[in-house]
C-alpha cells in the first residue's frame, strides 16, 4: 500500500530482493524503483519532519511490489518525537520567504488524527497553515 510514513526518520535494509518504489512529487502516477546495494540500508523523511523543516525536507510516498518467487525480508526502525514532545519549524526555517506551513502540534495528536482518518495528506489537513500573506506586500498593492 503506498503511503508516507507519519513519524520523523524511517531507517529500511532488506535481503537482496529488491521491491521499494518511491513516488516523485512532481508526478504521482510514475513510480521509481529504488535499488538499495547489498548491505546498505535506506532513510526515508517522514511527515513530522517535513512539519519540523518547515517543508524543506520532503515525506516521499513509497511502496513495495514484489517481482519472481524469492522471498523478501526486510526490517525498518521508525524514529519518532518523545512523547510530549511538540513537533513545530524551529524559527532559522521560518522566515519573510518561506512562512510557517504548518501549525505546531504534539506526534501524538498527529498520529491518533492519522490513525482515525487513514488520510494520505493527514499532514496537511491535520496541520497546515493557510498560505500567509506578507501584510508589506498588501500594503504595497493598496
Amino acid at each position: 500500500m503506498a503511503h508516507t510514513d507519519k513519524n520523523t526518520v524511517t531507517i529500511l535494509g532488506q535481503n537482496d530482493v529488491q521491491g521499494l518504489e518511491i513516488q516523485p512529487k512532481e508526478d504521482n502516477n510514475t513510480w521509481v524503483p529504488v535499488v538499495i546495494p547489498e548491505g546498505a540500508f535506506v532513510a526515508i523523511v517522514g511527515d513530522a519532519l517535513k512539519a519540523w523543516s518547515n517543508g524543506r525536507l520532503h515525506s516521499v510516498r513509497h511502496r513495495v511490489v514484489l517481482r519472481g518467487e524469492k522471498e523478501r525480508y526486510s526490517w525498518g526502525s521508525f524514529l519518532m518525537p518523545k512523547d510530549g514532545s511538540r513537533v513545530e519549524a524551529p524559527e532559522e526555517f521560518v522566515d519573510k520567504d518561506h512562512p510557517p506551513l504548518y501549525r505546531g502540534f504534539t506526534y501524538a495528536d498527529f498520529l491518533s488524527y492519522f490513525v482515525s482518518t487513514l488520510k494520505d495528506d493527514a499532514l496537511d489537513v491535520f496541520a497546515g497553515l493557510p498560505d500567509v500573506v506578507d501584510d508589506r506586500d498588501q500594503l504595497a498593492v493598496n
